[in-house]
């Protein structure tokens, strides 16, 4: 891939391409460079946002024009250095097996390991600090999905794929189980050349979202997606989406699954994103009954604690309203049926009423 070097000098362009060499050195598999011009996409966020597509993502208004202006986030800044790393892990169970499973869960596989967010800044930081090992001082800010960010938009402007019709980056070489991490830095580098879109008349993802999320292609309505609906959502979960959740009662994966760019796919060189406490298919009635501690205690280091124990209760609470009618599934919904939380208790409720049971 070709920079644009009409705007830097030669000491910038190799030193652009001395950091593509070093982020590959720790461990990411593209490193690309952006300008911070999102003109276009920030009327889309707008429009999106105006729609309400957001839900209780109260967050993403707050930050105004921030998100699509990374110099007002992050003065000084006049290039964003783009990176992605693979996350797929080789020895999960099979994702399309475990969908939709009668006795066990899914988890949307980026949180089966431990934290991305810890993983891919501590890289960052790292090749920064190369970075300035060679130029000496310089502004820079590192960013993992932490902060108000267009990450998408900025990694499909440095090259490293195109923003599909799920609204997920894909990569021809390398399908979307990757995850994306920037530095904004005021360093004047020349930039990559955007990835053109090749999704073509493809809809899978449209065609398979259990909730019709994917209202359109390249369209999102966040409160009808199962990962909102189990991550975001603080609140109970709207009945009419529930018996769609089936299983899935952290994230939700199928658009991916399910995407043909994804046979391309490149499973993860990181032991920390593989699978811990069997959370690649653990049985619905165990997880339901993981007292707070105990909870915690396995969650340590993992990117599914920031829902707390509450929701993750009404999150299994779902699944089990969509498991088989078995004497384990029952027992484990009646030891919560007095739960302190009313959100909980009614979501045990309603997966019992799906079975027909009562609380003896």
């Amino acid at each position: 891939m070709s920079a644009d070097t009409t705007d830097s000098n030669p000491q910038m362009t190799d030193l652009a391409a001395r950091i593509r060499a070093w982020a590959k050195e720790l461990g990411f598999q593209r490193c690309g460079i952006a300008r911070p011009e999102l003109a276009a996409d920030e009327a889309r966020l707008t429009r999106w946002l105006g729609e309400g597509r957001h839900g209780t993502m109260h967050y993403m208004e707050k930050h105004g024009t921030r998100r699509s202006r990374p110099a007002e986030l992050v003065p000084g800044t006049v290039s964003v250095i783009c990176v992605r790393m693979d996350y797929l892990p080789e020895q999960a169970e099979d994702a399309r097996q475990l969908l939709d499973h009668p006795s066990r869960a899914y988890v949307s596989r980026y949180a089966l390991g431990r934290d991305y967010h810890k993983v891919l800044r501590r890289r960052l930081q790292r090749l920064s600090e190369r970075i300035r090992r060679e130029v000496g001082e310089f502004g820079y800010r590192v960013f993992v999905d932490s902060a108000p960010v267009l990450e998408k938009p900025l990694a499909r402007d440095a090259g490293l794929g195109w923003i599909g019709k799920h609204t997920n980056l894909l990569s021809r070489d390398a399908g979307s189980w990757f995850f994306l991490g920037e530095i904004y830095t005021d360093l004047p580098l020349p930039v990559d050349e955007p990835v053109t879109d090749h999704c073509g008349t493809c809809r899978a993802c449209i065609d398979v979202c259990p909730t019709g999320a994917i209202t359109a292609p390249y369209e999102l309505d966040a409160r009808r997606c199962i990962s909102y609906l189990t991550i975001e959502l603080r609140d109970s979960i709207p009945e009419e989406f529930r018996a769609a959740i089936g299983n899935r009662i952290y994230g939700c994966d199928d658009c991916q699954l399910f995407c043909p760019w994804n046979k391309f796919a490149q499973l993860t060189r990181e032991d920390d994103f593989a699978p811990r406490h069997g959370l690649d298919g653990i049985a619905l009635a165990e997880a339901f009954l993981w007292d707070e501690r105990e909870w915690l205690s396995r969650m340590e280091g993992s990117a599914i604690r920031r829902i707390g124990h509450e929701c993750w209760l009404r999150n299994v609470a779902v699944a089990l309203g969509n498991a088989d009618s078995t004497a384990e599934v029952l027992d484990a919904l009646r030891a919560r049926a007095d739960h302190p939380s009313a959100m909980v208790r009614e979501h045990v409720d309603w997966a019992l009423a799906r079975h027909g049971a009562t609380l003896s």
